[in-house]
């Protein structure tokens, strides 16, 4: 679920906790395991190992470890969600970071990713 504030057509990239500064006030995408849910706050691990807090949309049903936040990057280590997409109990960290620093790389990003 989106809130209305989001642009269904814009483009979200996705991102480690490390790149997270860099789209201050942007949409991403962030995989990442969950570490503790707290009231309207989750506390995750991004794929290069960085904690992120989570500010969550109210009834939010996240059922399992590993997910996938979308939403606006609020400060470096912050993320407003707009959804959440529950990707399973299973998920290589280090592959989906390889996939996102290939992402960033400047040899793809422009041709590629953007």
């Amino acid at each position: 679920m989106f809130s209305s504030d989001h642009d269904p057509n814009a483009l979200s990239v996705r991102v480690n906790s490390a790149r997270m500064p860099k789209f201050l006030n942007k949409h991403v995408r962030l995989p990442c395991k969950v570490l503790k849910l707290s009231g309207d706050t989750a506390t995750v691990q991004a794929s290069d190992g960085g904690e992120v807090n989570v500010h969550l949309l109210p009834n939010e049903n996240i059922t399992e470890t590993y997910v996938e936040i979308i939403g606006k990057v609020v400060e470096p280590t912050m993320i407003q969600m707009l959804a959440c997409i529950n990707l399973g109990p299973d998920l290589d960290l280090k592959l989906v970071n390889d996939t996102i620093e290939l992402i960033h790389d400047s040899r793809f990003y422009g041709k590629m990713f953007s």
